[in-house]
């Protein structure tokens, strides 16, 4: 099993007793005691696949700072109570994209093979594949591992895999493996190539553009589960870029995304589902950000998916 390096320590920012910040409830773990807290985090600080810009090697770090400044309180779910952080996966320098996912995925399988919801924070989108593809061989009842997965994405990133994987081709790996449904919901026109649009509309996987997800988001995001069918596990994967320009610190930010709102709301929606095995807030950039814009957004998406996950 790869190594997790031990985690950051967690300090809240306020002063004010009565002020419960993430910083305050956040403790240093083990993989040992994992099983103990109702959600992880994991960094897992590689962007050495990004198509684009590259900057969220910096992620984990800069969403962590965020959190801990963060209130724990959810005006209708109330405070989240139970989380640990197990630090960062730790993979080979230098290395290919493809050495370097089998890197992190054993770490992952492991995070996945404990009885708790685990919550990576990315790191490119190439790392999607290690995160997730553990849960495609795993037994959760009745010999059964069905796995959806419900993309956040401006994009549809089912690229072909040439020489090695990129930032733009864990959804094609995830389905040459095995993936049984796919729903990318905030995807934008003209982001994409006819090509890929086929792949995925062939395969009888969903798309929920940007546009239909401005019309009503909770329509948006229940009918990217509708589309998962009955799949035992389902996996929740947030790129950053799926929001509008404004938030500049991802890796491929264009105009015509969605809202921090709609994006909350559609995670906390996404999180009650009783079949989610993992979550993910990928493609942060925190050197390409204007006043962590963006680096808050991804942060309190984490907080918001705790929140729906009932945690």
């Amino acid at each position: 099993m790869t190594d997790l390096l031990e985690p950051p320590e967690w300090r809240p920012t306020s002063t004010d007793p009565v002020d419960d910040q993430f910083g305050h409830l956040v403790d240093g773990a083990t993989l040992e005691d994992a099983a103990d807290y109702d959600a992880v985090l994991v960094g897992v600080p590689y962007d050495g696949a990004v198509i684009s810009r590259q900057g969220a090697s910096e992620g984990p770090a800069a969403i962590r700072r965020s959190l801990m400044s963060t209130k724990t309180h959810h005006f209708d779910a109330g405070p989240v109570d139970s989380l640990a952080d197990l630090g960062n996966v730790a993979f080979p320098e230098q290395e290919s994209t493809a050495v370097v996912q089998s890197a992190i995925a054993d770490a992952t399988r492991a995070v996945h093979d404990r009885d708790t919801a685990p919550v990576f924070l990315g790191g490119d989108n190439s790392t999607t594949y290690a995160n997730a593809s553990p849960l495609l061989d795993r037994d959760v009842g009745a010999g059964t591992d069905s796995l959806g997965v419900v993309s956040f994405d401006a994009h549809l990133d089912c690229r072909v895999v040439r020489e090695d994987p990129t930032s733009g081709s864990p959804y094609r790996q995830l389905h040459d493996d095995g993936l049984d449904a796919l729903a990318v919901v905030g995807a934008r026109h003209f982001e994409t190539s006819t090509g890929y649009h086929d792949f995925v509309r062939d395969n009888d996987y969903e798309i929920v553009t940007a546009e239909e997800v401005g019309d009503d988001d909770v329509e948006a995001v229940d009918r990217a589960l509708d589309a998962l069918g009955d799949v035992d596990q389902v996996y929740v994967s947030v790129d950053i870029d799926v929001l509008d320009a404004p938030y500049p610190g991802s890796s491929a930010p264009t105009p015509g995304g969605i809202t921090a709102r709609e994006l909350f709301r559609m995670v906390r929606v996404a999180a009650s589902d009783d079949r989610v095995a993992g979550f993910e807030v990928v493609e942060t950039a925190p050197p390409l950000d204007e006043n962590d814009r963006t680096v808050d957004a991804a942060a309190r998406t984490v907080a918001h998916f705790l929140a729906g996950h009932g945690i």
